[in-house]
Order: C-alpha cells, then sequence, then structure tokens
C-alpha cells in the first residue's frame, strides 16, 4: 500500500515543473496544491520552511498512518522512500 502526496507548488516554480514529470513518469498519483490561489496551502508552506513560501513542499502522509513527512525540493528518491515508509 502506498501512502498519498501532496505537493505545493506555484505557476512560476521550475522545480516543481520537474517534479511533476518526475512523479508522471513514475506513475506516482499526486494532489497539486498552488499556494498563489490557496492562503491556508501558502500558510502551511510558510510554517513548513521558517516563514518562506518555498517550493516545492511536500506532505506525504504514509500508509498505515504513520507521522506525516514534510519535504521541501526533494528529490524523486526521497519521495518514493518516504511513500514506502
Amino acid at each position: 500500500m502506498q501512502g498519498s502526496l501532496t505537493m505545493y507548488s506555484t505557476t512560476w516554480c521550475g522545480y516543481c515543473v520537474r517534479l511533476k514529470s518526475q512523479l508522471d513518469r513514475e506513475g506516482i498519483s499526486y494532489v497539486e496544491v498552488n499556494i498563489e490561489n490557496d492562503p491556508e496551502s501558502a500558510a502551511f508552506v510558510e510554517k513548513a520552511n521558517g516563514g518562506n513560501q518555498t517550493v516545492p513542499t511536500v506532505l506525504v502522509v504514509p500508509p498505515g498512518g504513520g507521522e506525516n513527512i514534510v519535504m521541501t525540493n526533494p528529490s524523486l528518491a526521497q519521495v518514493k522512500q518516504a511513500l514506502a515508509s
């Protein structure tokens, strides 16, 4: 069983585009939230990144209800590891 993945991004973020294309290529499903259009998500990203709106910020809810994992600008390998944990 795989956990769920939410990616917080913006329209202009090159790192977000790269991670999305890698996830798509690997067949990993995710929900994308544009923080420019969602103030609550922007606040979540700021809290996770010391007051900065750094994207991509990724939220992984692991399978089996373990502790949520938040990563900033993760590699594909880091995302896959978090989803498997």
